[in-house]
C-alpha cells in the first residue's frame, strides 16, 4: 500500500496535522538557536520524534511534514504500527530507544534501523547473533547509566569503557555512539558533558541525549540526536490495557 492509500485509512487527523507541523518547526528552531549559541551547524543535530503510545493517525502528520526519524520504546508496539507506516514511507527510520529484552532481539533487528539501548554483554552477544542470522545490521548505541542509578537501565560507569571495546572487538557490532537519560533530580548538563567525554575517548560520533525537557541543553553539550516526544505530539495517550 502506498502513502496515499495508507492515508485514506486515517481519520480525524487534519487538526493534528497543523499542530504537529508547527511543533516540529518550533523544536527545530530551538535546536538551531542552541546550536548557533555554541557555533555548531544546526543540521548536525537530528530530531528523533518519539512516537511511543501514539497511534498511526498521530504519527502520519509528522511523516506528511517530511519528518522521517522516529523512536519507539517497545518492540511489540513498534511491530503493531511501523510495518504499515514503513511500507507507506519506505525512507522512514525507526530507533528503538527503550530497554530491549533478549527474547525480542531478533524482532528488533528485523524492524529497527537503530538500537539505542545496548547495555550489557549478553544483549550484545544476542544482537550479534541475530544480525548474522537475519543478514541485517542496524546501527547500535550503548546506553550509559551516567548517574549509576540502580533502578535504571544502562551500562555502569565503571564498566562502560571495557564494554565499548567488547561490543566492537568481540561482537563486531556496528557501534556508532552513546545514549543516556540523566537522573531526573540532577543538572542534566553534567551528565551530557560526561557522555560527551566517554564518546570522545572512544572516537564515537553519535550522542543521543536530551528529551523534551532539556534538549536545548543537550545540543549545547554536543548532542547529535535528541529524543523529543511530547513537544511534537503533545501529551501521550495511555497504552491500551
Amino acid at each position: 500500500m502506498g502513502a496515499t492509500g495508507f492515508r485514506m485509512q486515517m481519520v480525524n487527523q487534519s487538526s493534528e496535522q497543523v499542530d504537529v507541523r508547527r511543533n516540529l518547526l518550533a523544536v527545530r528552531a530551538e535546536i538551531d538557536a542552541a546550536a548557533a549559541a555554541v557555533e555548531r551547524e544546526p543540521n548536525s543535530v537530528t530530531i528523533i520524534a518519539v512516537s511511543k503510545t501514539n497511534p498511526p493517525e498521530r504519527i502520519l502528520p509528522a511523516l506528511d511534514a517530511g519528518h522521517r526519524i522516529f523512536g519507539e520504546n517497545r518492540v511489540q508496539e513498534a511491530e503493531d504500527k511501523w510495518p504499515a507506516l514503513k511500507e507507506a514511507f519506505p525512507d522512514a527510520r525507526l530507533h528503538l530507544i527503550g530497554p530491549l529484552q533478549r527474547n525480542k532481539v531478533r524482532r528488533a533487528v528485523q524492524l529497527c534501523d537503530v538500537i539505542e539501548s545496548v547495555d550489557r554483554p549478553k544483549l550484545a552477544r544476542s544482537l550479534a547473533n541475530a544480525m548474522e542470522s537475519e543478514d541485517r545490521r542496524p546501527d547500535v548505541l550503548i546506553q550509559v547509566n551516567t548517574g549509576d542509578e540502580p533502578q535504571k537501565h544502562g551500562a555502569a560507569l565503571a564498566d562502560v569503557d571495557s564494554f565499548i571495546e567488547e561490543c566492537v572487538e568481540t561482537y563486531g557490532l556496528p557501534l556508532k555512539g552513546l545514549m543516556c537519560i540523566p537522573p531526573a533530580d540532577e543538572e542534566p548538563s553534567l551528565h551530557f558533558a560526561l557522555l560527551r567525554e566517554i564518546a570522545r575517548r572512544h572516537n564515537l560520533p553519535e550522542l543521543s541525549m536530551g528529551m523534551t525537557g532539556d534538549y536545548p541543553i543537550a545540543v549545547r553539550f554536543g548532542a547529535t540526536m535528541v529524543r523529543v516526544g511530547t513537544a511534537i505530539f503533545g501529551p501521550r495517550p495511555p497504552l491500551p490495557g
